[in-house]
């Protein structure tokens, strides 16, 4: 069963099991960035300056 959302005269019907699973493929993609991104991510060199 669907959540039903009203606005104004318009009715629509969300499918919770298709808003999970675009949720959880949202949250696969951005783990998978943060981890790309902390990967090319290079700290600075820690000689000495002269």
């Amino acid at each position: 069963m669907g959540r039903l959302v009203i606005n104004g005269e318009e009715i629509y019907e969300l499918d919770e099991e298709c808003l999970r699973e675009k949720r959880e493929k949202d949250r696969t993609k951005r783990r998978c960035y943060a981890a790309e991104e902390k990967k090319q991510h290079t700290p600075p060199s820690k000689r000495p300056v002269r």
